[in-house]
Formats: structure tokens, C-alpha cells, sequence
């Protein structure tokens, strides 16, 4: 596996970098390769992707979403990969988008661009982009404020965990 973290400072309110955040069929406005993501239900995404004239079919699964704070997700199917993108206010005005993914590159070609960085470059070029977009726009196009608890570790049960039992978790 290999792992990326990156991060981006920009200047919006941490509600409104995660409100954008969560309009993920906007993200082929600043993500490169990203061609089209079409929200299936509200914690499944259909992601269709090109890069190096290489066409690619998945769907992801968000596994934990707590507005204002972060969104992990991980594939069904297709090249395995997962992540969390954190959202730290720095003041009322700045927010840290913190991202942290671990994939697994597939065929020899993305293995030798994982050697040379290319995808540690390309998550660093979707960073500066979000940037730019949401800066240059001043407030997100929608927002989703639903909150996905984590499912349990091994070993632990549905109310082990800090926010079982709270009303409205739809996974209790």
C-alpha cells in the first residue's frame, strides 16, 4: 500500500470547506482525471476516472461523515484505496483540509508512477484546485450535513462506540 497525506489551507469557514466537500459530483471541477461521480445514496459514490488514457469504473463507500470535522471513505470495487479528508479551523474566516489515503497501485504503470510520486503530486494539484474553487467562489454550491458514525472495530458492538444511542443514528 501506499500512503499520501497533503494538506490545504484556505480561506473559508470550516462549514463552508465541508459543505463543498461533500458535493462530490463537483469534484471533476478541481480534481484532474476525475471525469464524472454520480451519488448513488447517501454514503455511495460511482467514480469514473481517466487518467493516462486509462478509463476506470468504481464505487466508493463513505465508512464515517461527522460535519465540520471529516468524511472516510474506501472502494467497493475497482483499485483498492481509502482515506479520511479532515477539516481543522484554524480562525473563523481559515480551515486546514487535511488528507490522508492509502492505495494500492494496480499495473505496473501506476506502480512506477507511485515510485516517482505522481499521485502524491496529482492529490497536491486537487488540494490547490479545491483552493481556488471554493476560494473564488466564497461559499459551497450545496452541502450534506448527515453523519455517519464508523461501523465497530473488531471486538466492539454498535454501542461501544462514543456515539451509539444518540437519536437519529440510522446504523443503530
Amino acid at each position: 500500500m501506499t500512503t499520501i497525506e497533503k494538506s490545504v489551507d484556505v480561506e473559508v469557514p470550516v462549514t463552508t470547506a465541508y459543505n463543498q466537500w461533500t458535493q462530490f459530483e463537483s469534484f471533476p471541477q478541481f480534481m484532474e482525471g476525475v471525469e464524472r461521480i454520480t451519488q448513488l445514496t447517501p454514503t455511495r459514490t460511482h467514480w469514473v476516472t481517466k487518467i493516462g488514457g486509462v478509463t476506470r469504473e468504481f464505487d466508493a463507500e463513505i465508512t464515517e461523515q461527522h460535519p465540520d470535522e471529516r468524511v472516510a471513505w474506501h472502494t467497493v470495487d475497482g483499485p483498492p484505496q481509502g482515506g479520511v479528508v479532515t477539516f481543522h479551523r484554524l480562525d473563523d474566516r481559515r480551515t486546514r483540509v487535511h488528507v490522508q489515503m492509502e492505495y494500492d497501485p494496480q499495473t505496473l504503470t501506476e506502480k512506477a508512477g507511485a515510485a516517482v510520486g505522481l499521485v502524491d503530486h496529482r492529490v497536491s494539484g486537487d488540494l490547490e484546485r479545491f483552493k481556488e474553487f471554493i476560494e473564488g467562489r466564497g461559499l459551497e454550491t450545496g452541502a450534506w450535513r448527515g453523519d455517519v458514525s464508523r461501523p465497530p472495530q473488531a471486538g466492539e458492538t454498535r454501542h461501544d462506540l462514543p456515539d451509539a444511542g444518540r437519536p437519529g443514528d440510522p446504523l443503530r
